[in-house]
């Protein structure tokens, strides 16, 4: 399985939905650096299932043990790794669906793939529940990015068809992970929670778009052709299950302009060089132009739902019924923030060290 990240700085996700944990060990952390462990707490708790009604029921904390790679409190140059133990696991709520796969999920591939061994509780390693130690490191990652300048944003641009204000691209940026419902417009609020409650009563659910900024990276950094920018933030977010889709800047909707439309203009500042517009999203040929980095990650709908759906037994060979069991969420764009936000800084300090 290919869990193991980084060219300078090396991650590995390890566990399954329903193991007796799961974990992160980071290889490559310079020595003496304080981690705010209260910092990584909130961050972690952004996450956390169980938050609310329009959240899976699943209740873990979320909790984590750092079980090695600091001292005093600060990195001793080991490797770092840490558990989440899983407390609330149902995984009698899977054993239908061992011989008839979910519709949407990796069921049917895992099998193909792992000739049937593959772990069906919880969605094994495919599960959205790997994405908890992402953000150990993506938590960590942020608060050394930010020692340096480097700042990172996100906000829900859209549930289903419910949209939030776009980030105007060249910033400013503002930070409203507070926020019972981290958007800008308050008032498209009531409308997303209607959107998701509706879906949960209907048995259904619903996807959505997180738009994610980043500032203060320099001008310069990235690697043509398969290392630049795009292409390593991409790599992390598809790491996020659920996410079908990403786009920079004016993403496809540049395919609609002109190029006199479309092209950022040079200026100067105080001898700095900017665009006037950030169409490009802060990136060009792979590689930063010192504006801020937008992206958008689109994600689909969660593919458990509790209706009654078409499905085949993989031994008999034959089509059936599935109905599935068990605590999903009905919109996972509602926990997902932290794990974009996690995904783009895994990328940029692995870049940047």
């Amino acid at each position: 399985m290919s869990n193991y990240y980084g060219n300078n700085i090396h991650l590995n996700i390890f566990g399954q939905s329903h193991s007796q944990a799961i974990g992160v060990t980071i290889e490559g952390l310079p020595a003496g650096i304080k981690i705010d462990l209260d910092r990584l707490d909130a961050f972690m708790a952004r996450r956390a299932p169980g938050q609310n009604a329009l959240t899976t029921a699943r209740k873990e904390k979320d909790a984590y043990e750092i079980i090695c790679g600091l001292a005093e409190g600060r990195t001793c140059g080991a490797p770092l790794t840490a558990l989440i133990y899983n407390k609330d696991q149902h995984s009698k709520d899977y054993s239908n669906i061992k011989d008839m796969p979910r519709p949407g999920h990796a069921d049917y591939t895992a099998a193909v793939k792992y000739r049937g061994f593959n772990d069906i509780a919880g969605g094994g390693k495919f599960s959205g529940r790997l994405t908890a130690p992402m953000c150990i490191a993506g938590g960590i990652f942020i608060q050394l990015l930010e020692e340096r300048g480097i700042n990172i944003f996100s906000h829900i641009y859209s549930i289903k068809d419910v949209k939030d204000k776009p980030y105007e691209l060249t910033g400013p940026f503002e930070d409203v992970s507070q926020k019972e419902l981290p958007v800008i417009d308050n008032n498209v609020m009531e409308a997303m929670k209607e959107t998701v409650a509706k879906a949960k009563s209907e048995l259904d659910s619903v996807g959505g778009v997180i738009e994610c900024a980043v500032t203060g990276l320099e001008a310069g950094l990235g690697e043509p052709m398969y290392d630049g920018i795009e292409n390593l933030i991409a790599r992390t977010v598809f790491a996020v299950p659920a996410v079908k889709g990403i786009e920079f800047g004016r993403g496809f909707e540049a395919s609609l302009l002109y190029g006199s439309e479309n092209n950022d203009e040079f200026r100067i500042k105080d001898g700095r060089i900017y665009t006037e517009t950030n169409n490009a999203g802060g990136i060009l040929g792979g590689i930063s132009s010192g504006m801020p980095i937008v992206f958008r990650a689109a994600f689909k709908p969660t593919p458990s739902i509790a209706r009654a759906q078409k499905s085949v037994s993989l031994s008999k060979k034959e089509e059936g019924i599935l109905e599935i069991k068990g605590r999903h969420d009905p919109c996972i764009v509602l926990r997902a923030l932290p794990c974009i936000e996690s995904a783009a800084a895994i990328a940029l300090f692995d870049l940047t060290i």
